[in-house]
């Protein structure tokens, strides 16, 4: 138990560890402390995203979606092991759980009780981190994101004084709860469980060697979203729905399944108001052969779907 870091110490205890760390936005004023308070802080929790791309999965994970305002954790783990802050403060990832877990975490006691309650609130005691995985139970862990997730609670763990036994996942804190699940390395490989997250939170915290630093990353170049609309074929008087369903599809709005098809048909027109429920400012209105994405939508849905 103590009072929650200062941002600037948060995000350092984690880039300590070694691992690379990028703010978005005003992740540190970002947050839900209008809603109830925040701390003291028990523990890290870890969380799968249900989702895939990067790009779509911090945008979400920042900014909530209809059902449930964010930040929806305080940072993201993608799969190249990058930890993106979208958040600092009460964050909606944690709901209602078990007191007799909480009161585990806090006592850093072992085993865990059965989570068989939902009575205490978890948004208030955790650090919650949202990790990209669909979820499926077939979406492969890699090595370098569960090392990242591992020595994320690690220079946290470190800089409260607190040992592996402070970090659960949400399927030990909430009944119905299954994440973080799915296998290592390759589809079909061993389980990834906290179990042996926490073993190698265990051995990073009794490891007194300086963490190697990744490369510095260089600067991307800029992305520039194709021209809107999309040109049309020859003979073509109304352009294809191809490419907005393409990138519907690599955002994340768009089901992989869905057949693509020149049509603007009933499930583009779906995919492309899930987009608007989440981007509200890119609504605009279209023919009746544009499901109105719109110049700006269209460029916000191709940056969010393919820039790295």
């Amino acid at each position: 138990m103590a009072p929650p870091l200062s941002p600037t110490a948060f995000r350092n205890a984690i880039a300590g560890e070694g691992v690379d760390v990028v703010g978005v936005g005003n992740w540190p004023e970002h947050n839900r402390n209008h809603k109830g308070p925040w701390g003291p802080i028990h523990g890290i929790m870890i969380h799968h995203t249900v989702t895939s791309g990067t790009a779509h999965s911090v945008a979400m994970c920042r900014d909530g979606h209809a059902a449930l305002p964010g930040p929806l954790c305080h940072g993201v783990i993608d799969k190249s092991g990058r930890v993106h802050l979208v958040g600092y403060g009460r964050a909606n990832h944690a709901g209602l759980g078990d007191d007799d877990v909480l009161a585990a975490v806090t006592a850093e006691r072992s085993p865990l009780p059965a989570d068989n309650e939902a009575n205490t609130d978890g948004n208030r005691y955790f650090y919650g981190f949202e990790c990209i995985n669909l979820g499926d139970g077939d979406d492969p862990w890699p090595e370098v994101q569960i090392e990242a997730i591992a020595r994320t609670a690690a220079g946290i763990c470190r800089k409260h004084g607190w040992d592996e036994r402070s970090v659960i996942g949400h399927l030990e804190w909430q009944p119905g709860k299954v994440d973080p699940r799915g296998p290592i390395g390759k589809k079909g490989g061993p389980a990834l469980t906290m179990a042996k997250i926490r073993a190698r939170v265990a051995e990073l915290l009794d490891d007194d060697t300086p963490p190697t630093k990744p490369p510095t990353p260089g600067k991307p170049k800029p992305y520039t979203p194709p021209r809107f609309p999309a040109g049309l074929a020859p003979g073509r008087t109304r352009p294809s729905a191809r490419p907005l369903q393409r990138a519907l599809k690599a955002a994340g709005y768009l089901a992989k399944s869905v057949p693509e098809a020149d049509a603007y048909g009933p499930q583009t027109q779906t995919a492309v108001a899930k987009f608007h429920n989440a981007h509200p400012a890119y609504r605009a209105a279209g023919k009746s052969h544009d499901p109105a994405i719109g110049p700006r939508g269209w460029a916000a849905l191709h940056r969010l779907a393919y820039a790295k």
